[in-house]
């Protein structure tokens, strides 16, 4: 969420900001009702002083004239009865016209429509070549009897699948292998409900403007995260921080689910989209301060592009233009894998910064220097995310015989096994 006075200094500015994103926000109705708003908040304090201060001389004044002094007392109150409604009424529609404004993104954003004018920064690995034809993460899966996705849909319906055997161990070795490389850098580990309030899912910025994309429990006012971010940066909602212990480095692994709301037909092969999913994400709660929220920007990065070299894939870093950022991103890096069955780089991370966007929603603050109480800055980043991870490494590192060989980094998760099949 913005500063409502950024936006009344600046309104221009966030205009274009949500043109660039592509994003359909009200900025003149919300700065309308601001406009009717503060008069009546002046108006209302200014009659709880006099009520105020009426009610301290009742006491002290004549006998003869207190009944006055009452009657008076009660009409202003009357009067700030009236106007409170309407305050009020005002608050909630601004309320909820400050949820869907977008934040606008930094200056070095590339302007853009979609992912396709995301700009590449830099590429590592060598992009496999086949001396034979090479099969699909779905054939060698169906070959070894790792991966059924038949069975899946049999059970829960479209983007659904089992890994079964070695193909559950293999995402287990990943998610392992992930935990531990983030432990040694110093990387809380939590285990986060799944299940959390429209409160949390508001706070992070996935409602209401990606309702459409969550699994929602009516019955219980509760939606299951797309995300552990959600989790983790909603753990401390509502509360101030010691300056001291900023920045804070958190970890969750934890299952995900998305209803990949508007996709039908859209990579329905495979696992490369699916509804449920297993994930590891990183989230830093910093202080209020660009310089160091870049270069925990990077960190986060950094974290995850090792992961990718450890195991040996080809990818790319790409630099996520205006149009496909999110609500309340202000810059993202994609990480993009190489999957040969694709014959494409595809997204397998997502790099971001907030600034304060969701510690306004989430009033998560602390105590600067002077006292100063000030919201803090958010970042997250995916580590790994399975089975998506699992495309690129069962293609990746196929053989002609139709094996599999395991990256030598989770070898020791697999109890030394050096290849499937």
């Amino acid at each position: 969420m913005l500063d409502l006075k950024f936006i009344r200094e600046n309104p221009e500015a966030v205009r274009k900001g949500a043109r660039d994103k592509n994003i359909r926000c009200d900025i003149d109705s919300l700065l309308k009702l601001d406009g009717e708003f503060r008069p009546l908040q002046i108006q209302l304090e200014q009659l709880q002083a006099e009520r105020n201060s009426l009610s301290k001389t009742i006491g002290k004044a004549p006998a003869d004239e207190r009944d006055a002094l009452k009657e008076k007392v009660a009409t202003i109150k009357a009067a700030m009865e009236k106007i409170e409604v309407k305050v009020n009424t005002l608050q909630a529609e601004m309320q909820q016209q400050m949820l869907l404004i977008p934040q606008p993104a930094r200056a070095d954003v590339p302007i853009g429509n979609d992912d396709g004018d995301n700009v590449e920064v830099r590429r590592s690995g060598n992009i496999p070549e086949f001396r034979f034809p090479p099969k699909d993460h779905v054939e060698l899966g169906q070959m070894h009897d790792i991966i059924d996705i038949p069975r899946g849909v049999k059970l829960a319906g479209s983007r659904s699948y089992f890994l079964k055997g070695d193909g559950a161990r293999l995402e287990q070795a990943v998610m392992r292998y992930t935990f531990d490389k983030l432990l040694k850098k110093n990387y809380t580990p939590f285990s986060v409900p799944v299940l959390v309030s429209e409160q949390a899912m508001i706070g992070t910025g996935y409602f209401p403007t990606g309702r459409e994309q969550a699994y929602y429990v009516e019955k219980d006012e509760l939606a299951l995260v797309g995300t552990g971010e959600v989790s983790l940066a909603s753990y401390h909602f509502d509360e101030i921080l010691p300056r001291e212990k900023l920045p804070l480095r958190f970890m969750t692994q934890s299952s995900c689910f998305r209803r990949e709301a508007g996709t039908y037909g859209k990579d329905a092969h495979g696992l490369y989209r699916v509804h449920q999913f297993q994930k590891i994400e990183q989230v830093i709660i910093a202080p209020a301060d660009v310089a160091q929220s870049d270069l925990l920007h990077e960190e986060l990065l950094q974290n995850a592009e090792e992961i990718l070299q450890d195991l040996g894939l080809a990818y790319r870093v790409v630099y996520v233009c205006t149009g496909d950022l999110g609500q309340g991103q202000v810059r993202k890096h994609d990480i993009e894998t190489w999957m040969p069955s694709r014959k494409s780089y595809s997204e397998t991370h997502s790099c971001s910064s907030f600034y304060d966007f969701q510690a306004r929603r989430l009033k998560m603050r602390y105590k600067d220097s002077t006292g100063k109480t000030v919201f803090c800055y958010t970042l997250n980043n995916t580590a790994v995310a399975s089975p998506r991870i699992l495309i690129p490494l069962l293609e990746t590192y196929q053989q002609q015989d139709g094996s599999i060989t395991i990256p030598e980094c989770l070898r020791s998760y697999m109890g030394g096994q050096a290849r499937l099949g």
